[in-house]
């Protein structure tokens, strides 16, 4: 076997074994396992470490930053109970009786500035009270919503698994937003309602007795006005992408308008100081609690953000030992597709050590250097994007946080939630992966 090819296969099971075995943080074991692929590779020491300095310095320069602005707006979403006045007014719009399709929106709107598990926290006792006054199974209204909280928080941009793949692919953000959107929607449907409905007649559980109190629903925002200022930073951020790209008929100094208040670090700075000011100081807040709240929001996305500058850093390592060029070489006498080694890359690390952010990252490093032989551009290097987000997610079980997550707070056994979480999260991967191969040919 070449020596390059070894050192991969070396890394990714050292990355693995790490992760699982010793118990190590991810951040860690990926700079470990970097390092060791490097020397095994040929590296010299000298050039492994500056190999780890330009790896860590080229991806974080931009994802440190959108991450970061992105966990503080989902803080202020949260400190206004935003989420609940989109969730309880979808509900209103649609009706008991199109409950599952309403909090399936939800939660596609929700998780764009809010962490998975934050919104579903947040959300848990609107479906309570739904499942206490219908007496349906509470599984008829939690799937859709974990389906609409789990599609955003893989696919869609400003959430920090597909900004870090997305930086990593070198991808504009606007073309995954737009592909997310396109891959997203049918896959709610699928895995969220049409499966939600299903699993509800089949598992039966009930809501525990605590209640949400109607003051609490009558001091929430409004929803239009917290669904403007979701959208704001997506619009300016897609709109820079068609104009950069000449797909809006607009002028030079219109195009260069765009293109910076539609950069993402502008974008979110403008919807930040909406936020702040509307949700914030606008509802009565004060400038102590929006600071502490901003700065309780920061301490996940410093982890999301460590991890992704390492698995930049694995990136750079395949790049510069030239062992992803063998890699991608390997694969394409095999005749596999640039999309499937993309979709099952990812598939392997999730199933394995179960964090779909790890997985995320590993799978883009090593889909980087297929770019190089099959050079790829605006919607198909997008929809590459999200078969990793497909793959990332599939088959939640008891070594992903988020199966415990739900298990207690669905109140259901390790087997009911195998039947209902985990079986979406396959059908989630499945039905995505088949969109972004969609978008992948059309496009």
């Amino acid at each position: 076997m070449n020596i390059l090819l070894l050192a991969v296969i070396i890394g990714v099971g050292l990355l693995l074994f790490l992760i699982l075995k010793v118990k190590l943080p991810a951040f860690i074991s990926l700079l470990i396992a970097s390092i060791v692929a490097g020397l095994i590779s040929g590296l010299s020491g000298a050039e492994v470490i500056l190999t780890i300095k330009n790896g860590m310095g080229g991806t974080l320069g931009f994802v440190a930053t959108v991450v970061g602005l992105g966990a503080l707006f989902g803080g202020i979403l949260e400190l206004s109970g935003g989420a609940k006045a989109i969730a309880q007014q979808l509900l209103k719009s649609f009706g008991t009786k199109n409950s599952g399709a309403a909090l399936g929106l939800a939660g596609f709107l929700v998780a764009i500035p809010v962490f998975f598990d934050v919104a579903f926290i947040i959300l848990i006792p609107v479906i309570y009270a739904l499942q206490r006054r219908t007496k349906k199974s509470l599984l008829h209204y939690a799937i859709p919503l974990l389906a609409g909280l789990a599609i955003t928080h893989s696919f869609i941009p400003p959430t920090p698994g597909p900004i870090a793949v997305a930086e990593i692919l070198e991808v504009n953000l606007g073309w995954v937003m737009l592909a997310g959107v396109l891959a997203g929607i049918p896959t709610m449907i699928i895995s969220g309602i049409i499966f939600g409905k299903y699993i509800g007649h089949k598992i039966f559980v009930s809501a525990p007795q605590e209640e949400v109190t109607e003051d609490e629903l009558h001091t929430l925002p409004s929803f239009l006005t917290i669904f403007c200022i979701i959208l704001l930073p997506i619009l300016l951020i897609i709109l820079n992408t068609l104009s950069s790209e000449d797909f809006l008929p607009v002028g030079a100094g219109v195009k260069a308008a765009l293109g910076f208040i539609g950069h993402p670090f502008v974008a979110l700075i403008i919807a930040n100081l909406v936020a702040w000011f509307v949700l914030g100081k606008g509802r009565g807040h004060s400038s102590e609690e929006l600071l502490k709240v901003s700065s309780k929001s920061l301490q996940p996305a410093g982890i999301i953000i460590l991890l992704t500058g390492a698995g930049g850093v694995f990136k750079q390592v395949l790049v510069d030992t030239g062992a992803g060029a063998e890699m991608a070489n390997a694969m394409a006498n095999l005749g596999m597709p640039l999309i499937l080694f993309a979709f099952l890359a990812a598939c392997v690390v999730r199933v394995i050590q179960g964090s779909a952010t790890v997985a995320m990252i590993t799978a883009a490093g090593l889909v980087y250097p297929f770019l190089e032989a099959t050079p790829l551009e605006g919607m198909q290097l997008a929809a590459v994007v999200i078969a990793i987000a497909s793959g990332a997610s599939i088959f939640s079980h008891v070594n992903d946080s988020g199966f415990w997550l739900v298990k207690e707070y669905l109140g259901m056994t390790e087997k009911q939630t195998f039947r209902s979480w985990t079986v979406m999260t396959g059908i989630l991967a499945l039905t995505g992966f088949t969109c972004s191969v969609l978008i992948y040919g059309l496009l």
